[in-house]
């Protein structure tokens, strides 16, 4: 007994199907063995294939994501498919098959405790860097498209004083590496010989990152539409308008148009925003991009979850992310170029997956430490994490000889006032977040006393009065809260540029204060 051989994939609708199968039942009188060998097919509009076992039967499956029936005897075309899903992926490689030379200490980069604070975690310390210093808890300004929006880096980047004592300005700057791939690209700023050359910022440090939370952004939106949405996944409708599908939790993606963003295990697929283009960003494409643009401390690609989400989704999205920030270890490793890279510790706030994420990635030659990934809904759940799992940055994991302590660590994408006062006392070095500049641009200013809002009208006769009376940024010194309330009201794009030099130089006197408590042994 035969069928007739078949030695390709054929798909086809479920209507032809049924066609066929009609026919092949009418003459089951002569060969009854096809009625048991081919399913009837009831569902409309589904598409199923026909997939090859030898040259002398064929089995009828459903493409993945349909609810054709399938047959009861399991086919080695289930059991390989099975055999994939428990186990897709091999583990992330082990840290003893990375070379001994690569965990050695680096002379051009290095980071010194200068002093660690009796009542909490808190630590003062010291950065070295091929392109200077960096003081220690310190404030990282964002500057997306390298370049700080309506400021001119000489207007943050000058000594300030500070009563009888003078401070750096603005020291590390962090810069987008997806951004900076779809404009001006990776040729433009290699042949301006990197981005300190190509910035004028040659004598002060800077960071890149991976593209990873832009690829979340495309996905989700911004953290606090995923939070508000419950995890929705961003998709566009055919009309070029946005509709969201609940794909985090296991929504059926199916009756929405593709999402902006793929990921599969090489990479993430995503379309550019300013013409459309396809790019897929790689663990090792991203690592040379951030080569071409000569950051003193570059990221590895992770995968940024968002905060809803089914938890074992988060767990493959764990090892997920071991596995690209190996590769991207690798490839750093190739052609280290004088930079750094801080590995990226993910795992929401599940402890044991937060747990297991540290253990690794410290494990591996990483030159410091940044926490991502899901870090709470609130401050509330940021610092309670914080609290539990900064003290393991002072252990080290049984059978490693790599020393935590003794590496910087950054927190990635935080830098609101009461946030950065809670990851200061738990040990956190550095900190980022585009919040004080943002804020600046529409039109609230940080002080002492709290946040002044210039919008309102109270302001608007407090003649001689600077936005804040103990700072001496060139802001405060140069005009009072009258005129910046003009200017505000009046849209005068004047007003982005001062309110975003008084923020950013109240974000460094901050964190100039917070070393000064350290030492002092105050917090």
């Amino acid at each position: 007994m035969k069928l007739v051989p078949v030695s390709c994939l054929i798909v086809m609708p479920a209507t032809t199907i049924v066609a066929l199968t009609t026919t092949l039942r009418r003459h089951s009188m002569f060969c009854p063995i096809l009625q048991r060998r081919i399913p009837s097919c009831h569902h409309r509009r589904r598409l199923v294939q026909f997939s090859t076992l030898s040259d002398s039967e064929i089995e009828v499956q459903p493409i993945e994501g349909s609810n054709a029936q399938r047959s009861k005897s399991p086919s080695a075309f289930d059991q390989k498919n099975k055999s994939r899903t428990r186990n897709p992926h091999p583990p992330p490689p082990d840290p003893t098959t990375f070379p001994p030379s690569s965990y050695d200490a680096r002379s051009f980069f290095r980071f010194e405790i200068l002093h660690e604070s009796s009542k909490s975690m808190a630590r003062v310390g010291r950065i070295h860097t091929p392109h200077g210093v960096i003081d220690t808890p310190g404030y990282v300004a964002v500057a997306t498209n390298a370049a700080l929006k309506g400021v001119d880096f000489r207007d943050v980047d000058t000594m300030a004083a500070d009563g009888q004592q003078l401070h750096e300005g603005q020291q590390l700057v962090f810069c987008n590496t997806y951004h900076l791939l779809l404009q001006p690209g990776t040729e433009v700023v290699e042949g301006a010989g990197g981005l300190h050359t190509f910035m004028n910022r040659r004598d002060r440090p800077l960071i890149t990152d991976s593209g990873g939370f832009q690829v979340f952004s495309l996905a989700y939106g911004s953290v606090h539409e995923e939070l508000s949405t419950g995890g929705e996944l961003k998709r566009a409708s055919n009309k070029g308008r946005n509709r969201k599908t609940s794909h985090a939790n296991g929504g059926d993606p199916s009756t929405s148009s593709a999402p902006p963003v793929r990921v599969t295990e090489e990479g993430a697929v995503f379309r550019s925003y300013r013409d459309g283009r396809k790019f897929l960003l790689t663990p090792e494409s991203t690592v040379r991009a951030q080569k071409s643009f000569g950051a003193d401390i570059i990221i590895p690609l992770d995968e940024l979850p968002p905060y809803h989400i089914d938890p074992r989704v988060l767990a493959d999205s764990v090892e997920r992310t071991h596995r690209w920030e190996a590769r991207s270890l690798k490839e750093h490793l190739r052609d280290v170029r004088e930079q750094a890279m801080y590995c990226v510790v993910h795992g929401g706030l599940d402890r044991t997956l937060r747990k297991k994420s540290l253990d690794y990635l410290t494990s591996l030659p990483f030159d410091g430490y940044a926490i991502g990934g899901s870090l709470g809904k609130d401050g509330d759940e940021l610092l309670e994490l914080l609290e539990w799992m900064m003290p393991l940055l002072n252990e080290n994991a049984g059978g490693s000889s790599v020393d935590r302590r003794s590496k910087p660590r950054h927190l990635l994408g935080i830098a609101d006032e009461p946030s950065i006062l809670g990851a200061v006392r738990n040990g956190i070095d550095t900190m980022d977040s585009c919040y004080p500049t943002r804020l600046a641009r529409h039109g609230t200013l940080l002080t002492r006393e709290g946040k002044i809002h210039i919008k309102s009208g109270r302001y608007s006769r407090q003649y001689g009065v600077p936005i804040d009376p103990e700072c001496d940024c060139p802001t405060c010194r140069r005009y009072d809260r009258p005129y910046l309330w003009h200017l505000f009201k009046a849209k005068e794009p004047v007003f982005m540029t001062l309110a975003t030099i008084h923020n950013i130089h109240y974000m460094n006197d901050l964190m100039a204060r917070q070393r000064q408590l350290i030492f002092e042994d105050k917090i």
